[in-house]
């Protein structure tokens, strides 16, 4: 049995054994299967959490989705990105004709083959994700989302070379790896206190005997935090949010319309004229970004009508309201739902998916909305100065 990519440590009176794999490389797969057969341990941790386990073993989990409460909740940011890189992974596993996250699925079998406890040892993807998320300003977001969808659509091959090399990241981290180069503190989240969560997992895994398979980019550095005590409770809590970007987003509203009333008093043409620039700037914006997503007709309306009206309230958005209208009016089947994990591999399938479709035009029709207010705004303010 080939040596390559495992390492062996020896923790007090347990052994464990890390696997480090590509997540879309057969070899990596064929070697998991090995190892697990050779080494017959107590336990096999699997850098999977439950959300990310349930994908694999329930195909038809999608169909359990309503997708009414993930824009309700917010959500709808999240899961694109979170389909986005599903994507990335599932288009290179189809160039290579294999199963994505093969080496994950053969840990699974084999744990059970070998009868040894199955550990799920990632931290949840959500919980990772929304603590990037809320480590990033507008303009971080706004990067964040291109690039990703950027990457995701490329439509370049990999060599097997290239393949191999990739053993040196995760999948979520050969996706975010231009982006985490850009914003360094974000490499915490994504890398390090995941390495911190699996490496604690792990040691706290039943038995003498320990398989882990993961992604080959942890391995080094669960190498150094086995070492030590991690707090899981800490690792998967959200931060608090910053109070700051809520001040702004309440001061920026009430700024514009005190703005606006007090032009209209000293000239009632120009405050008609900052009126119609915010309305058209937030509308169009939002209502193009709606289009672009391919929106029902009404969906864009809804962005036109409602963007100027949400961009002076914090607590909604314009996105959310086009994305109802489109849901309802453009409802997926279960076939849409069925089809999401195909359909995500091109762009032609993020559009023309239904359930997907809805996703970009919550997430269009918002930035839409966000860049309209940033110009219109500063129409605002333009004209203001002007009748000073």
């Amino acid at each position: 049995m080939s040596e390559d990519n495992i390492t062996r440590i020896q923790l007090d009176d347990k052994e464990l054994i890390l696997i480090g794999t590509a997540h879309v490389s057969k070899h990596s797969a064929e070697q998991v299967k090995e190892v697990i057969e050779a080494e017959q341990p107590d336990s096999v941790c699997v850098e999977l959490d439950e959300q990310r386990y349930q994908s694999i073993v329930d195909g038809n989990r999608w169909r359990d989705m309503d997708i009414f409460k993930v824009i309700k909740e917010k959500k709808s940011t999240l899961l694109l990105m979170n389909l986005a890189i599903s994507s990335f992974q599932n288009r290179m596993a189809k160039q290579f004709g294999i199963k994505p996250g093969q080496e994950m699925i053969q840990g699974i079998e084999s744990a059970k083959e070998a009868g040894a406890e199955l550990v799920l040892a990632d931290r949840n993807i959500q919980i990772t994700f929304s603590r990037i998320w809320r480590g990033l300003g507008l303009k971080g977001k706004a990067v964040l989302l291109t690039q990703v969808i950027a990457s995701i659509f490329s439509k370049e091959s990999i060599s097997e070379e290239e393949l191999e090399k990739m053993k040196k990241q995760d999948t979520i981290n050969s996706v975010l790896n231009e982006f985490t180069e850009s914003f360094p503190k974000l490499k915490r989240p994504l890398i390090d206190e995941r390495d911190q969560y699996l490496a604690q997992k792990i040691k706290e895994a039943p038995g003498k005997k320990v398989v882990a398979v993961l992604g080959a980019a942890h391995v080094p550095g669960i190498k150094e935090e086995i070492k030590k005590e991690h707090d899981l409770a800490q690792l998967t809590k959200l931060p608090p949010k910053s109070r700051a970007p809520k001040i702004i987003a309440w001061t920026i509203p009430i700024l514009l319309i005190a703005i606006i009333a007090y032009t209209f008093n000293a000239d009632p043409s120009a405050g008609l004229q900052q009126t119609i620039s915010w309305v058209l700037w937030n509308g169009t914006l939002s209502a193009i970004g709606t289009a672009i997503a391919l929106g029902h007709p009404l969906a864009i309306l809804t962005a036109f009508v409602a963007a100027p009206l949400t961009s002076l309230d914090p607590i909604t958005a314009s996105g959310w309201f086009a994305g109802f209208v489109q849901a309802y009016f453009v409802r997926p089947n279960v076939g849409d739902f069925e089809k999401i994990t195909e359909d995500v591999y091109s762009v032609k399938g993020f559009w023309s998916n239904k359930v997907t479709r809805i996703l970009l035009v919550v997430v269009l029709a918002n930035l839409g909305s966000t860049l309209g207010t940033v110009i219109g705004g500063a129409d605002v303010i333009r004209l203001f100065i002007e009748n000073l």
